[in-house]
């Protein structure tokens, strides 16, 4: 975890830039009285975990809390919309640094609360000079999710390429296994070794975000700094292996993926379709909740993402967090007391850390939880597991330095119309580099 931290705490240290502290509190701030809460919450598959939170919270404490969630791909243009209005967000999410850049008259300084000196590692922070505008809230991971069942049964057959998970450590081997399942794909009763991917709009960040951190953090490894104004997208070729070896060997032709949804393929995950889909621990509440769902607890697990980078048999895998909470700077005193009341509730007291871990299913980067505390779901244990193993190297989230959503956005159509047959991968490396430099000016 160490290596993690490490990194992660410089990426956002050094992508910052100075600018002048937006001042906590408005002219009108409320003299008294008691607050309220309004948090915008980011993802869609939390909102009835969140909202669950808020009656506990309100029921114990007597504080109204209002939980409003965004639409999939559209949580930039919904706070815009909603930070305008009388009735603002107290509490809304910021993603890292360049989200900060957005947001940052809005952001109350949080460096005296009691949930950033709780924090476990405080340089995961989102930090401007002396302030604190950002506290992380959640460590995620994500990879590769694997059903057993399904390969315990593929490993059973004649002239199989492996013979168990623990051989499956390189894209060589991985590539080997997928296509055989592919090919083999009747006698295991699935539809695809890989669930579909997403291309529809705003449903691909699977790709362009995070599949696409790969090649950044290799290139920003190999330069031994964590941002950069100009890449050469050094790893486009293994980007484009592993990005192949999904579409190809998938549940349907690369020519449907543009009106495919992240729930079509987690469905057809949960269905036992397919053996593989890349996401993160955050997607055992909806493949669990799918009806039909055939895959036990017991089967799923993860496997890290390989792309033929050399030395990769020692990677884990993709551990961090874009999740920061931000307090509006220009809400009412009260409202900002009572929304850094509600999150030292959740983060510090016994029935907050309760839900954190079992309705919200959070790894949470604070001095307070313990090992009891800890997520129950089999995909959260998978990540503890990945995270605690000193002989792997995580893989940080970089992703938070991208330019822009508009840079993803942008990203995410390129490679929709080169699965979809319709562009070629020099016109994606083209894109890659010319916008970034572009859009990191």
């Amino acid at each position: 975890m160490s290596k993690f931290k490490r990194f992660a705490g410089l990426t956002l240290a050094a992508a910052l830039t100075m600018g002048t502290v937006a001042a906590c509190g408005s002219s009108d701030s409320a003299k008294g009285g008691k607050g309220k809460v309004y948090y915008l919450n980011f993802k869609p598959e939390q909102e009835e975990a969140w909202k669950k939170v808020a009656q506990a919270y309100e029921k114990e404490k007597g504080t109204k809390v209002k939980i409003v969630t965004a639409a999939s791909g559209t949580y930039e243009k919904t706070l815009k919309t909603e930070i305008e209005k009388e009735d603002a967000p107290t509490l809304f999410n910021i993603n890292g640094p360049v989200g900060y850049q957005n947001w940052k008259k809005y952001t109350a300084d949080l460096k005296d609360s009691k949930i950033y000196k709780e924090l476990s590692d405080q340089s995961l922070a989102v930090k401007d000079g002396d302030g604190v505008f950002g506290v992380p809230f959640v460590v995620e991971g994500y990879g590769i999710i694997y059903n057993d069942a399904i390969l315990q049964k593929y490993f059973a057959l004649p002239g199989a390429k492996a013979k168990s998970v623990k051989e499956i450590n390189n894209f060589d081997k991985l590539k080997a296994v997928a296509e055989d399942m592919q090919a083999q794909k009747d006698k295991l009763g699935i539809k695809g070794a890989f669930a579909s991917t997403s291309f529809a709009p705003g449903e691909d960040w699977r790709w362009q975000t995070h599949l696409a951190n790969y090649p950044v953090y290799y290139e920003l490894k190999d330069k031994k700094v964590s941002d950069s104004k100009k890449l050469d997208f050094k790893y486009d070729k293994e980007y484009k292996n592993i990005l192949d070896l999904y579409t190809k060997n998938s549940t349907v032709d690369p020519a449907q993926t543009s009106a495919k949804t992240v729930t079509d393929s987690l469905a057809e995950f949960a269905l036992g379709q397919a053996a593989f889909i890349q996401n993160g621990n955050w997607a055992w509440g909806q493949i669990s909740g799918v009806d039909g769902n055939t895959v036990k607890e017991g089967d799923i697990h993860f496997m890290p993402i390989y792309t033929g980078v050399k030395g990769e048999e020692k990677n884990g895998l993709a551990i961090g967090t874009e999740n920061f909470m931000s307090v509006n700077a220009k809400a009412s005193e009260a409202d900002q007391k009572a929304s850094l009341d509600f999150l030292e509730w959740l983060f510090t007291s016994d029935n907050g850390k309760k839900m954190v871990a079992e309705d919200l299913g959070f790894i949470a980067p604070f001095k307070s939880f313990g090992e009891k505390e800890t997520p129950k779901d089999p995909l959260g244990k998978e990540v503890a597991k990945y995270l605690n193993d000193k002989d792997l190297t995580t893989i940080p989230w970089v992703f938070t330095i991208f330019p822009s959503q508009e840079f993803k956005d942008g990203l995410g159509q390129q490679l929709g119309q080169y699965v979809a047959g319709k562009n070629s991968w020099d016109n994606v490396k083209k894109y890659f580099v010319t916008e970034w430099a572009a859009q990191k000016k």
